[in-house]
């Protein structure tokens, strides 16, 4: 059922559609060197074999599962050879190219670069972490995307009704319940879907009439759910990164959804714990400091009782977090400290907050004038306590949110305009001068 013109494929019309940049480039034979990034099924070789056709090129396919550096030669050898004999072009696809070590990527850049090959890369992982950077400045990347039910269903009434390649001397046909789930469970993948569709079939007997009518359970029994989740692979990144922000954005459906789909996939309970805890201090920090704990008592607990009960103290914690005022000051204030440590030398420490153990130290000075808080009122006395260089650098700038706003309100009490809301005071003599 691959498709055998352009006519015949279905989705990605961002890139085939009539009028795209890389559908007039094969349509006028000088398609570039490619990496064609993309989910499973979702024709990437149908495309690279189409180009092929269209451009008249000898096509050369190799899989990096299964070659090595000797292939890559081989077929590089050959297409000399074809390009000084005729003229004739060749191109070279490399399927799961993300899998050829960086040696075996060098081998291919002479030859990309001098023309001998037109090459063709197809990939699952994202090209920027596993194709090596002089190969991709050499190559176009084109992103397909996965099928969306519209072209499956195109696919699947296709494949059932054609005859020569197809299942149509099957006469067989999909009841509604068994087409929307088989839809939903190939998710995007033409491959799975045809797979489960004529395995499907052929399970079906046929009825009095000759037909063969696939109900729901037998499309359950044939297809595999597979999961594109993959703790190495892109959508471990993205997943994780969707839930963070999601939690961030106070946003508690959609981290409840991110969180189901890590959880379906397999995803290590601990790592969604340890995410949790760095949300309740980064994002959530002083705007409800009961945060932090909530999150360590789910990584606790999670510890302690296991999966599958695990994953409701973490939707719990998940949800109190999304709820929770936001504050990132714990975040941007130690980041602004450690920048200033790291840019500037080691400011003398004010003489009345160092450690004074022993007579000599005291003599020359340590700890004199140090005022003790608790013996004043309100158990506060101001005192001067960054270095000398440092005198006003403010690095806590408290969040105007829950539990925060009222730390606010009394650091302004004690300090006044040093806290004042909004400010962030940057004196003279700051860290840049100390450097």
């Amino acid at each position: 059922m691959r498709p055998r013109s352009f006519d015949e494929i279905a989705g990605q019309e961002h890139l085939l559609g009539e009028g795209r940049v890389l559908r007039r480039a094969i349509d006028e034979d000088r398609a570039p060197s490619l990496i064609l990034w993309g989910p499973p099924g979702s024709g990437k070789t149908t495309l690279s074999r189409l180009i092929a056709d269209v451009t008249r090129a000898t096509f050369v396919q190799l899989s990096a599962v299964t070659s090595g550096v000797a292939d890559v030669r081989g077929a590089v050898a050959e297409a000399r050879d074809r390009l000084g004999a005729n003229g004739e072009r060749t191109i070279l696809f490399i399927d799961e190219i993300h899998r050829f070590s960086k040696s075996q990527q060098d081998a291919l850049l002479p030859h990309v670069e001098d023309g001998t090959v037109t090459l063709i890369g197809a990939t699952t992982e994202n090209p920027s972490f596993e194709v090596i950077s002089p190969l991709l400045s050499r190559a176009r990347v084109y992103t397909l995307e996965p099928l969306s039910d519209e072209a499956l269903n195109t696919i699947v009434d296709r494949a059932l009704t054609e005859v020569d390649r197809g299942l149509g001397s099957l006469r067989a046909r999909l009841s509604d319940d068994a087409r929307s789930f088989l839809l939903r469970v190939s998710n995007g993948d033409a491959r799975t879907a045809l797979d489960a569709l004529e395995l499907s079939v052929e399970s079906t007997p046929p009825d009095a009439g000759g037909e063969r009518v696939v109900e729901v359970g037998t499309v359950e029994g044939a297809v595999q759910r597979q999961s594109r989740y993959d703790r190495l692979g892109e959508a471990h990144y993205d997943t994780i990164s969707a839930f963070i922000k999601s939690v961030r954005a106070s946003d508690p459906d959609a981290a409840l959804y991110y969180l189901a789909r890590m959880i379906d996939a397999g995803e290590d309970p601990m790592f969604i714990a340890r995410r949790l805890i760095i949300l309740a201090s980064e994002d959530v920090g002083l705007g409800n400091p009961g945060a932090l704990p909530v999150a360590v008592a789910a990584q606790q607990a999670v510890h302690f009782v296991g999966m599958p009960e695990g994953r409701i103290p973490l939707a719990e914690a998940t949800l109190y977090l999304a709820n929770s005022p936001k504050s990132n000051s714990a975040y941007t204030g130690i980041d602004k400290a450690l920048g200033d440590v790291r840019r500037s030398r080691d400011e003398p420490i004010p003489m009345h907050l160092r450690n004074a153990p022993t007579r000599l130290m005291r003599e020359l000075g340590y700890s004199e004038g140090y005022r003790y808080p608790h013996d004043y009122p309100g158990h506060f006395v101001e005192s001067k306590n960054l270095p000398e260089r440092l005198r006003g650098r403010r690095y806590y700038v408290p969040g105007s949110l829950g539990a925060e706003k009222q730390m606010g309100d009394r650091l302004r009490v004690w300090w006044g305009d040093r806290y004042r809301a909004g400010g962030d005071e940057e004196v003279e003599g700051g860290p840049e001068s100390a450097l």
